[in-house]
């Protein structure tokens, strides 16, 4: 079975890989990723995560799901989450920066507001 996964460019900073899961949510950004790259505005949001639009909502396959320092989660259809601690919700998991610390992304993603360039890997291409 092969991995998909994604780019997450931090303006002004760090590029990291995401391996995404296997849903419906997934592929629809897949699909609109495969048209060119997103650029999604965050807000830090209860000192856990950075949220923000993707400007179209995708399928929701929410579940129960407690989140861990570098996890992407799509909230309500239309918010990219990506998780520096942890939360319990139901939420539909994307999928996973895999290796990383909470401080480590905290550092990169810094306290305030930031941009985040979606891309897909050039080795899913």
């Amino acid at each position: 079975m092969e991995k998909s996964t994604m780019k997450l460019k931090i303006e002004g900073g760090r590029t990291f890989t995401a391996t995404l899961v296997d849903n419906s949510s997934t592929k629809a950004l897949k699909e609109l990723l495969a048209k060119g790259d997103i650029t999604v505005h965050m807000e830090d949001y209860a000192s856990m995560e950075k949220v923000g639009s993707l400007g179209t909502s995708l399928p929701r396959n929410d579940r129960p799901t407690t989140t861990s320092a570098g996890d992407l989660i799509l909230y309500q259809g239309h918010n990219l989450v990506l998780y520096y601690d942890v939360n319990s919700w139901n939420f539909t998991r994307l999928g996973k920066i895999e290796g990383v610390s909470g401080k480590e992304l905290l550092d990169a993603l810094g306290r305030g507001d930031v941009t985040i360039t979606l891309s897909m890997d050039a080795d899913n291409e």
